[in-house]
């Protein structure tokens, strides 16, 4: 009976060319073309009415438009092919687009609340009817992107982080509706500075959550829907595994969780068929118990230990 070769790795097979983010791109295209669309309209409406909540709600939806085109340009580069020198190809992309947008979205946050701050002492004149109006059309606008982003918000970091951004525009561009009618019915103009640090109390947050999320995946953290402890007692329930050693799960994008492992088996010496039931049953495991698209497993006999040993000596 033929031996297996000394490197016993098994891969299932996944298209790693499609990210979630490239597979939403035409939804991404739109969203972007209605914020940049109302962004213009609100930033136009802001120098015109004198409101800082409309110009905050105007810079926000700026840095979301920022980041949907990133997103898009990081989905173009996660679909390149992998090469020898990059045997993921550009996949990492999208998660150094997710950190760009987050860094800007706090710096925006921090702008934002200072300005109302430097607003809240003074007492500038600001054209109500201009400014509700313009921030009516941003909601609905807001409303329309989120029902276009609805389905696809848990697919990736990237699809998350604009379906949190687009939220957001929509809860400030609520803010600024109720400044707007407040100023008009009490003339009170310093709801608008009121207005504009609600808006960056609720960009910091998103911001920093998003954050986490981007350090977890670059700090090669276990995913969260992967439990390393259920895993590995579901590989060594598998009849003939004695042991598993060097395990590791991380993600390489969102959606593309990655799994290695050492497995021991029974007996000193593995011959070709045993190992490939062996190989058999891990992928069967895994495949429905994880969500976890490409696995890498290393048979080991339970005499290959001592060599384990003195190389990780």
């Amino acid at each position: 009976m033929s031996r297996q070769p000394p490197a016993h790795e098994h891969s299932r097979g996944h298209d790693h060319s499609v990210t979630a983010t490239g597979a939403n791109r035409n939804k991404l295209i739109a969203v972007l073309c209605i914020t940049l669309s109302v962004m213009l309209i609100q930033a136009i409406g802001a120098w015109i009415s004198g409101s800082l909540s409309l110009l905050a709600d105007a810079g926000h939806m700026l840095t979301d438009s920022a980041g949907v085109a990133i997103a898009l340009l990081a989905a173009t580069l996660a679909a390149r092919p992998a090469t020898d020198a990059r045997t993921f190809g550009w996949q990492r992309a999208e998660i150094l687009a997710a950190l760009a947008n987050a860094t800007v979205l706090c710096a925006v946050g921090v702008l934002v609340i200072r300005e109302a701050f430097l607003r809240w002492g003074a007492e500038p004149e600001v054209e109500s009817g201009i400014m509700l109006g313009a921030a009516v059309l941003g909601a609905l606008a807001n409303l329309v992107s989120l029902a276009i982003l609805a389905r696809a918000r848990g697919e990736s970091l990237n699809m998350r982080g604009a379906y949190l951004e687009v939220f957001g525009d929509l809860v400030g561009s609520v803010a600024v509706i109720v400044a707007a009618v407040v100023i008009m019915t009490t003339g009170w103009v310093r709801a608008d500075a009121l207005a504009s640090f609600a808006i960056g109390l609720l960009i910091l947050p998103r911001a920093i959550s998003l954050l986490k999320d981007v350090a977890d995946v670059l700090l090669e953290s276990t995913p969260k829907n992967v439990d390393l402890a259920q895993v590995r007692e579901h590989i060594t329930g598998i009849p003939g595994v004695v042991d598993v050693h060097d395990l590791h799960a991380w993600t390489i994008t969102s959606g593309v969780p990655v799994l290695s492992a050492h497995v021991v088996v029974d007996g000193d010496e593995v011959d070709y068929e045993y190992s490939c039931q062996i190989l058999d049953a891990l992928d069967a495991c895994l495949d429905g118990h994880f969500d976890v698209a490409h696995c890498t497993f290393q048979i080991e006999p339970v005499g290959h230990v001592r060599h384990e040993q003195a190389l990780h000596n």
